[in-house]
């Protein structure tokens, strides 16, 4: 049996096939909002191919607008015939336990990353990071209990902001017909020459020292703050996760697709 696994992110959808319990290897494309997302959710199921004929569900995470969620469920109906199931955060699932006091308000993406940490480590406490248009941090114990996480914007979203925000910088960051080599982005200084490649070092950098500094905060949290726990695994996912990995100075691994994996548990047991 194979079902459709699609993860419905505020800039990207990414999804990948489950069949006989295996994944398949995850796919993923910039879908912008509507009313392009109708034309790439097109593509998607075109580059299914033959597939799609031994699909027997759908099942999807969304964290984008509900005309989105429409039109994936009228495409889902036009080319698969069948009607796709969304996925809702729950107190319990996956051997996880939600933390927050109401539970719906923990993000369906944050909810999935944390099950699929738990399969993937399951007697380890976690640091769990999603690296996409928002930055998002939860941290699980050894129990599979969900601690509390943190929100901050994404590196990109950083960069919209100030070129949003500050004339001055939007006026400076703009290219200009004289060719340049723009610093502090790709390699590992903090300290560009240029004001676009400053906007890129200063988002990075930040993003890469809270997470630095989540890692050494759960420690204490799981010691319960009179003393030390152990060091958390930490785990990092999303579309943005791999420009920061040369700026970490703790150990991580990187699970591009711990969303999908999530969802693959519910998939399995027919939760969502």
């Amino acid at each position: 049996m194979s079902v459709l696994l699609v993860d419905v992110g505020n800039s990207r959808i990414k999804w990948t096939v489950m069949s006989s319990g295996r994944l398949g290897r995850q796919r993923a494309l910039a879908h912008g909002g509507m009313p392009r997302a109708a034309t790439v959710l097109r593509r998607l199921f075109a580059a299914l191919g033959t597939r799609r004929e031994a699909l027997s569900g759908v099942y999807v995470a969304s964290v984008a607008s509900a005309a989105l969620d429409r039109e994936l469920s009228r495409t889902c109906r036009r080319f698969l015939k069948c009607t796709p199931q969304f996925a809702r955060t729950n107190s319990r699932a996956g051997n996880v336990r939600n933390g927050y006091r109401e539970v719906w308000r923990l993000g369906v993406d944050r909810w999935l990353a944390l099950i699929g940490a738990r399969q993937h480590a399951p007697r380890r406490s976690l640091c769990v990071v999603d690296v996409g248009t928002a930055l998002t941090l939860d941290l699980l114990d050894r129990k599979g209990r969900h601690l509390g996480g943190a929100i901050v914007p994404g590196p990109a979203l950083m960069i919209d902001a100030l070129l949003r925000d500050t004339g001055g910088i939007r006026r400076r960051a703009r290219p200009t017909r004289r060719r340049f080599r723009t610093t502090g982005r790709r390699d590992g200084s903090l300290f560009a020459r240029d004001t676009r490649g400053g906007l890129n070092a200063g988002a990075r950098f930040a993003a890469a020292a809270v997470i630095d500094r989540a890692r050494f905060d759960a420690r204490v949290r799981l010691g319960a703050g009179a003393r030390l726990g152990a060091m958390p695994l930490l785990l990092l996912t999303g579309g943005g996760a791999e420009s920061l990995r040369g700026l970490l100075r703790s150990p991580h691994r990187l699970i591009p697709d711990l969303v999908l994996r999530g969802l693959a548990v519910l998939a399995a047991a027919d939760l969502c």
